[in-house]
């Protein structure tokens, strides 16, 4: 009996999350709202309790994504095993056998001496050093190929730190890698070709109010946001994670010499820095034609027909549970945008302001970057401008705000998902080197997505009206 009561109490907030949703089942359904609507939101609500105090492993969670779609009607399996799978978790999985075959031809350490070299061993400069590189890196090529360049980096830091100190070293290893994870993030809302997020925002803007916004316009609206935020995220980090050490000096000793000994580049070091660029060149220049992630998936492919990792190697060191968390959050937005669940809960929240607060451009732009967050923290960010996009631009249209004000807020909102690992692609790629727990997230997140939100709103009624009437609230 004790035992029984043990585990109960452990799993206390799993049962809460069935009650959350169970409760959602037993309300009476709205008229406007489909029976299917009410069975995804009340998955939904589940869910996200379940994300937010982890009760049982991520990846159960997406197992029951699964389970709980077809028990409760929602869609047959067959639908559900569709909506697993699509390039984006082609390109999550191909990217992270990628960083496998990286470290398995030892060239982290090389990159991570390199990073050493030009940052100096103080931790505050590496950790700014790495938010400052993948935040650049991310505005051009995208944040999932940035966090899979810069994860392998991080984790010879940390395994050779954690060597070198004989200890786990949790506060250091959340520094380092949330750097990349938040700088990913920050830069990915910078430039269109940040994320796929923003090229969904800039069709709609075309297909539903006939409006163009350029590859240039998007950058001045938008970068300055993230040259503000990145001194801000730098801060918070250090505040979060006072650090067990101070300084890596001894690490780079251990870099140095790991590289010496390691000799001179030889061919399968540059047969793997070739396949690794011939990816890169291709995500950017053919991955519109044949999708990210069969580009990553030929990378990953090519390094095993060359012979340069084994398939045990990407079986050992890739994290599946991760990937499959990705897909299930991907297949819970397809539900909630299929059965209607998304825009009767975007419209149910923006109703329920004060009819004051509707004649205020203001209040109405804090509103959309709110549910956008919200939701962004349950189904990820380019699910949630997918659902959420059209149902947003249309109430800033109705209210008299502008749907370009309104859409940058949606797009840029989507990046401020700091609070859960499943929010950012960056995120769930860091999460899934297994170093992170979600209390790690939680602790200084919420207070940079509110500083974060608080910036956007103060540079769109001060510093976007600026640019032309098309970009004023």
């Amino acid at each position: 009996m004790r035992d029984l009561l043990f585990w109960i109490d452990r799993r206390r907030w799993l049962f809460g999350a069935l009650l959350a949703g169970a409760l959602i089942l037993l309300l009476p359904r709205p008229s406007d709202l489909s029976v299917e609507g009410q069975r995804t939101l009340a998955i939904a609500v589940a869910v996200a309790v379940l994300f937010v105090t982890e009760p049982i492993p991520l990846p159960a969670v997406a197992l029951l994504i699964a389970v709980m779609q077809v028990v409760l009607g929602v869609t047959g399996p067959a639908r559900v095993a569709s909506t697993f799978m699509s390039d984006s978790v082609f390109f999550i999985m191909g990217s992270l056998m990628i960083g496998v075959a990286i470290v398995k031809q030892n060239l982290d350490k090389r990159f991570a001496y390199y990073l050493l070299r030009a940052t100096g061993s103080d931790v505050r400069r590496i950790s700014a050093g790495l938010l400052g590189v993948s935040a650049l890196l991310a505005s051009v090529v995208g944040e999932h190929t940035v966090a899979a360049i810069m994860l392998p980096v991080c984790v010879t830091l940390i395994r050779l730190t954690r060597e070198q100190e004989q200890a786990q070293l949790p506060r250091l290893t959340a520094l380092l890698l949330l750097s990349i994870a938040y700088g990913c993030a920050l830069a990915a809302l910078g430039t269109p070709s940040g994320g796929a997020r923003n090229a969904v925002m800039i069709d709609y803007w075309r297909r539903l109010y006939g409006t163009e916004v350029s590859y240039a316009e998007w950058v001045a609206h938008a970068y300055p946001l993230v040259l503000l935020l990145i001194p801000v995220a730098v801060w918070t980090l250090r505040r979060s994670f006072p650090t067990e050490v101070t300084d890596l000096q001894r690490t780079l000793v251990s870099l140095r010499r790991l590289v010496r000994e390691e000799g001179r580049w030889d061919a399968a070091d540059l047969i793997t820095v070739g396949v690794f660029a011939l990816t890169l060149l291709a995500w950017v220049t053919v991955s519109g034609t044949i999708g990210l992630g069969i580009v990553a998936l030929a990378g990953a492919s090519l390094y095993l027909v060359l012979g340069l990792v084994q398939w045990e190697d990407y079986n050992a060191g890739v994290n599946w549970g991760v990937i499959l968390l990705y897909a299930s959050a991907l297949s819970l937005g397809i539900a909630m945008q299929g059965t209607g669940a998304a825009e009767w809960l975007g419209s149910v929240l923006l109703a329920s302001l004060p009819s004051g607060a509707l004649g205020l451009p203001v209040a109405i732009l804090a509103v959309i970057g709110l549910v956008t967050i919200l939701f962004t923290a349950v189904m990820s960010s380019g699910p949630a401008v997918a659902v959420l996009g059209p149902v947003l631009l249309n109430v800033a249209f109705l209210s008299g705000v502008g749907v370009v004000a309104a859409g940058f807020v949606v797009a840029i909102s989507s990046a401020f998902a700091f609070l859960t690992p499943t929010g950012t692609p960056a995120a769930r790629i860091i999460y899934a080197s297994g170093y992170l727990r979600q209390h790690d997230f939680r602790r200084p997140g919420l207070a940079l997505t509110l500083v974060s939100l608080a910036l956007m709103l103060v540079l769109a009624f001060a510093y976007w009206p600026l640019l032309g009437p098309r970009g004023s609230p």
